[in-house]
């Protein structure tokens, strides 16, 4: 079955802004903006640094490690699609290069989740254009 037709889709806000990031999830890759004058790397993409203003921007391959910085249990879904992944993990990842980012926590029991555990980025791919991120700890 085509997952086009099943699950929705992440769609941009603005294309022209998270495009490297969404070529970077299709080769497994978690790409970050950084500024090439103070060289801050942060996330969500912008068109400035959140630090200095800048707008001579690129962008760079980041580790996908990190820590668990907070999470909550989902256990109500707003979309059919997810009753079946209910309860998951919402949560806040510190990257060890600094940006936090929003993602969930997989292959992990509920149970073992802890705050300021060892994470590490895993791909999942939904179809030849779109892969989402996700974490799961890093001693799996």
């Amino acid at each position: 079955m085509n997952s086009n037709t099943i699950r929705p889709l992440p769609v941009p806000v603005n294309d022209a802004l998270s495009k490297p990031f969404w070529e970077g999830t299709r080769k497994h890759e978690l790409r970050m903006p950084i500024c090439n004058s103070c060289s801050g790397i942060f996330f969500y993409p912008r068109e400035r640094c959140p630090e200095c203003l800048s707008d001579d921007l690129d962008w760079s391959t980041v580790s996908g490690l990190g820590r668990l910085h907070t999470y909550t249990i989902i256990e109500q879904s707003v979309h059919p699609y997810f009753l079946k992944d209910i309860p998951y993990v919402y949560a806040m990842i510190q990257l060890n290069e600094g940006p936090r980012i929003i993602s969930n926590i997989i292959n992990c029991p509920l149970t073992e989740i802890k705050i300021d555990m060892e994470v590490r980025a895993v791909y999942e791919d939904l179809n030849d254009d779109t892969t989402l991120i996700n974490f799961e700890p890093a001693q799996s």
